[in-house]
């Protein structure tokens, strides 16, 4: 199936092209969150990557496993201070099976709109709800698409625009599928980088957990559990295994 990936130079700067998602803030947020639901029991993480979320949910006191298709983002995790405590799997978090049951499987930061299928979505449900042990939880992260901001006849959607970085989106809306196109200016230099991605509806994802046999109970507007509303731009979902 068709999946987007983190190679190579792509892998070797995408903390420094993520320093937003690093804010101690957040990522402390997000651990609590995380380890409050893993409850001293195990935990899973599709598109574990560099590990931003996996090395302080591992020094939080989670035994934290991770799936990622790219080895060069494994990589980069396994010269990180900490990366012993993880188990790492080189692999499509959609179908790989780690040999565990866990209480925990998360997928955070859009991580699952690097799969362009739907299908790829039903099968990563799946495979949580594979992993899971009965009452386990499956956590996900994930935006939502502000099509308001994309006008008929648009030809891109500016993500970002700043002097060091300017992003823009290309959709298309009759297969959710986009383009993130990047390019960083730094010391005289321009680099660019394309991203495809799938989005979706958090009404869609609870037809997904459905169809793998897990029910929603949780859906906030963000890691501090603040309300979700119509007008929030990303939601975490949480669906559990019976």
């Amino acid at each position: 199936m068709p999946q987007n990936q983190f190679v190579g130079p792509v892998a070797e700067a995408y903390d420094a092209t993520s320093a937003e998602m690093f804010e101690p803030s957040l990522v402390a947020a997000t651990v609590a969150f995380l380890a409050a639901l893993a409850n001293g029991d195990k935990a899973l993480e599709f598109g574990i990557g560099t590990g931003r979320i996996a090395l302080p949910l591992s020094e939080a006191g989670v035994e934290v496993y991770g799936i990622d298709i790219s080895a060069d983002m494994i990589g980069r995790l396994r010269r990180k201070p900490g990366a012993d405590a993880i188990t790492t799997t080189v692999g499509d978090f959609a179908e790989a099976v780690v040999d565990e049951e866990f209480s925990l499987v998360y997928v955070v930061y859009n991580s699952i709109c690097n799969l362009l299928d739907q299908a790829e979505w039903v099968h990563a449900f799946r495979n949580a709800a594979r992993h899971l042990c009965a009452g386990g939880r499956f956590v996900m992260e994930l935006w939502v698409p502000d099509l308001r901001r994309f006008p008929p006849g648009a030809p891109a959607m500016t993500v970002d625009f700043t002097p060091h970085h300017v992003g823009f989106d290309t959709l298309d809306p009759a297969n959710q599928r986009g383009v993130s196109h990047h390019f960083f200016m730094r010391d005289g230099e321009v680099r660019h980088v394309d991203g495809a991605f799938r989005y979706a509806w958090p009404a869609e994802l609870d037809l997904m957990a459905e169809l793998a046999g897990m029910t929603p109970v949780e859906r906030w507007a963000d890691w501090d559990r603040s309300p979700f509303t119509g007008e929030s731009a990303k939601h975490i979902s949480v669906w559990q295994r019976p």
